[in-house]
């Protein structure tokens, strides 16, 4: 399977832009991203998955690891996003307490939440 860095230049020619397009889009200097295609450097993860949203394809075709370009679906986002949450240390305690909870202690968690989204603070 092709490296990270071929999969990069290629991915960049087929759509046509030149490392100077994708180094603006990722805000980092041409040559920084020169040496990501020449693998000099090692692209970063959120590097990754600007380009894999950009490209549309999976960040697993992007680091070589498949050869089906496919995106993940919703659904697949979606539940790679609630592993990531239900297996993160720190959250353990309280992920773990959460369905011990009273009913009207969740029913003021969601208001809490809703507020925090409403003034745009999550």
């Amino acid at each position: 399977m092709p490296s990270v860095p071929q999969r990069l230049k290629a991915l960049r020619k087929e759509a046509k832009l030149t490392q100077a397009d994708v180094a603006k889009y990722l805000n980092i200097s041409e040559s920084a991203y020169g040496y990501y295609e020449q693998g000099r450097n090692e692209i970063s993860i959120s590097g990754i998955k600007q380009l894999a949203e950009k490209y549309n394809v999976s960040v697993d075709y992007l680091l070589g690891s498949t050869d089906d370009p496919a995106p993940l679906s919703q659904q697949e986002k979606d539940e790679a996003e609630f592993q990531a949450f239900a297996n993160n240390p720190t959250l353990e305690k309280w992920y773990k307490e959460l369905p011990k909870s009273k009913e009207e202690d969740l029913e003021k968690l969601r208001k809490m939440w809703e507020i925090l989204k409403d003034n745009g603070e999550l």
